[in-house]
């Protein structure tokens, strides 16, 4: 059994939050283990909270998907998209520690990038020419012994 939702939101920050509670209230339904459901809330929050600033137009939208052992969860949005710098620095980041320089770089801007990845099994940060940015990432879930869902 699978289950998936989307939402189109307006780029106001009262959107974050209902994005969250949606997605916990999924995951209690579905038995997922709190802690994991946890992580991907804050990895959403992130991810909305980053769309809901860089947005130019007024709306941004959250697709999750909880398929077998998997949680997979895209936010996109209609903003200017990722630099070359921001992608650069992304891929970067994942073969090689942090110089100082590079950490502040980002002390005011891009934390939000750096705790998604740490929260997540696999995340991929893209632009949609023209239309925007897309952050997805997905994470194995681990369930609760009275799930619904749990895999078999």
């Amino acid at each position: 059994m699978s289950i998936w939702w989307s939402l189109h939101l307006r780029r106001e920050a009262a959107s974050v939050p209902l994005a969250r509670r949606l997605l916990l209230g999924t995951m209690e339904t579905a038995g997922v283990d709190p802690d994991i459901s946890y992580d991907l809330s804050v990895a959403l929050t992130e991810a909305c909270a980053n769309a809901v600033e860089h947005a130019a137009e007024g709306e941004y939208s959250v697709t999750a998907r909880i398929d077998g052992d998997r949680c997979r969860i895209e936010v996109a949005d209609s903003g200017p998209g990722f630099s070359y710098e921001q992608r650069t620095f992304a891929a970067h980041r994942r073969v090689r520690p942090l110089s100082k320089k590079d950490q502040a770089s980002t002390s005011e801007h891009g934390r939000g990038l750096f705790l998604i990845e740490a929260l997540v099994d696999h995340v991929h940060f893209h632009n949609r020419p023209g239309h925007g940015a897309v952050v997805s990432f997905d994470k194995i879930l681990k369930w609760r012994d009275d799930s619904l869902l749990k895999a078999s």
